[in-house]
């Protein structure tokens, strides 16, 4: 069955957010690695006792995040890339040694791109991107960063083939996010592949294994223009879902907010049925939220959140 799932950074998971989290519903915890981990060591123990203290509380350890770990010449394909290979498949295997099942990452030349807040109901602030306004007051671009399209395919199938039989022989699944916003258009000076299902199907028959598929974040598929629903459905018969960000948005590809899923432009309901109805049974986690003025550390926020998920799981699976 679909289950609830939020996240902690390594340094915040505590018997005091632990017991937060189980007190609201949650029932699987990702934990993002601190970048630390991708020195070459082997720190299994390290993984091991995390996963153990989180389920000794009551919670499922499903997901390390390993976006911290450095992968810039991985993606850059430069000089040193090897090396960071080397030490990604080092955790890749210390986790699948710490028995937790799953990890993340992105696979961008650039981080995600925003262009100031808007402001909705109550107050609240919406992360948000308009092309236009991007490129009026674009960040300054960095010639070490820019790369081609043609590039990032080379060095993400260079990356695929030689962790991939490693996920596979330490039984554990790598997602991958998609870049955000996801357009086709150069961003800070640099190309995204990671910006359609049509491409992302491409990522999957890179290296065709069951050991990899997409951290299916709604919002960014909704940012792409697809229809969700079918995006669901495309992706989810392959068995290439691996976990979900349920999140949803109002507007478009140039132009949106990231709302509260209430009050965006997708059928949240509807999005639940098919995730349901394609067989899929890993866990589904809120992601970004808007902030409320009245709740800076962001847990009211969230709380709503998550129970809105809670609710439509148990709505669609009784």
């Amino acid at each position: 069955m679909m289950r609830l799932m939020d996240y902690l950074h390594w340094q915040d998971v505590t018997v005091a957010s632990l017991n937060f989290y189980k007190a609201i519903g949650i029932e699987s915890l990702m934990v993002h690695l601190p970048e630390r981990m991708g020195d070459g060591q082997d720190h299994t123990d390290e993984l091991t006792n995390m996963r153990k203290f989180v389920e000794d509380q009551g919670l499922e350890l499903f997901v390390y995040h390993a976006h911290q770990l450095p992968r810039d010449n991985i993606i850059h394909g430069r000089p040193g890339r090897d090396e960071q290979i080397d030490n990604w498949i080092k955790v890749l295997r210390a986790i699948g040694a710490s028995g937790v099942s799953t990890t993340t990452t992105t696979f961008y030349a650039i981080s995600h791109f925003r262009t100031g807040s808007t402001y909705g109901r109550g107050g609240i602030s919406y992360s948000s991107f308009n092309y236009e306004k991007h490129l009026k007051d674009p960040p300054p671009n960095d010639p070490e960063l820019a790369i081609s399209e043609e590039r990032l395919w080379e060095n993400l199938e260079y990356f695929l083939r030689r962790v991939v039989p490693v996920a596979e022989e330490v039984g554990v699944r790598i997602a991958f996010h998609p870049d955000d916003p996801p357009i086709p258009e150069p961003l800070g000076g640099a190309a995204r592949i990671m910006v359609s299902i049509e491409n992302f199907q491409r990522v999957f028959d890179l290296v065709p294994s069951d050991a990899y598929g997409m951290l299916f974040c709604q919002g960014c598929v909704a940012e792409m223009g697809e229809d969700v629903l079918q995006a669901i459905r495309a992706v989810g018969e392959r068995g290439k879902i691996i976990f979900v960000h349920f999140r949803n948005i109002r507007g478009g590809p140039y132009d949106f907010e990231e709302v509260f899923l209430d009050e965006g432009d997708m059928d949240m309901v509807a999005a639940m049925k098919v995730y349901r109805d394609v067989g899929f049974d890993g866990p589904i986690m809120m992601d970004h939220t808007p902030g409320v003025p009245s709740d800076p550390s962001g847990m009211g926020s969230r709380s709503y959140s998550n129970g809105y998920i809670k609710a439509l799981i148990q709505a669609v699976c009784r």
